[in-house]
């Protein structure tokens, strides 16, 4: 009789772990299918891109409706109001003739212009790979493919309000997101 009220008191906290587990999960499928049912999603990022030999700053807004994804640079101020549609496998950012090439981030294309319409890509069809709370934000790992995942903070009703996007597990862009609308 111990030896069973042992086993069963050692089992508990592994369930209740997998309760817990599964909950938040379902949290984030939930978002993630209420996002999908979505027509339009707008968001602005503050966007740091972290190259070997250098980082670069823009803040972003994001739009995606039923014409597709548009990224529109709010800054810096001397390229602000550029607009432009995303090309999904270029590293360059093309309008009226106006190219701004930084380059990729990584060997599959990633960019600073490609990085928001790929973060939705990953909250739309990313795999929970692990969760946790931190400063009061529920906190996901979420894993597009081999070699694209990210790690997003979400605050009150599950709105994203950070994430970083890793390349083959090396963090390569940070943002802080606001103005959220779906």
């Amino acid at each position: 009789m111990k030896k069973a009220l042992l086993s069963v008191l050692i089992l508990l906290p592994l369930l209740l772990c997998g309760c817990g587990n599964r909950a938040a999960v379902s949290r984030f499928e939930t978002f993630s299918g209420d996002l999908a049912a979505k027509e339009a999603l707008s968001y602005t990022a503050k966007l740091r891109a972290e190259y070997p030999d250098r980082s670069v700053e823009f803040t972003l807004a994001y739009q995606k409706d039923a014409e597709g994804e548009e990224v529109t640079v709010l800054a810096p101020e001397r390229i602000a109001g550029i607009r432009a549609r995303v090309q999904p496998d270029s590293s360059a950012l093309v309008y009226e003739g106006l190219i701004l090439d930084l380059g990729p981030l990584d060997a599959y294309g990633l960019t600073p212009m490609s990085a928001l319409p790929r973060l939705t890509d990953i909250l739309l069809h990313g795999a929970v790979d692990s969760h946790w709370e931190e400063d009061g934000l529920r906190v996901y790992r979420l894993i597009l493919d081999d070699h694209l995942s990210a790690t997003v903070w979400f605050g009150e009703g599950m709105i994203p309000v950070r994430a970083e996007l890793a390349s083959d597990d090396n963090v390569c862009v940070f943002c802080e997101l606001s103005d959220w609308s779906q």
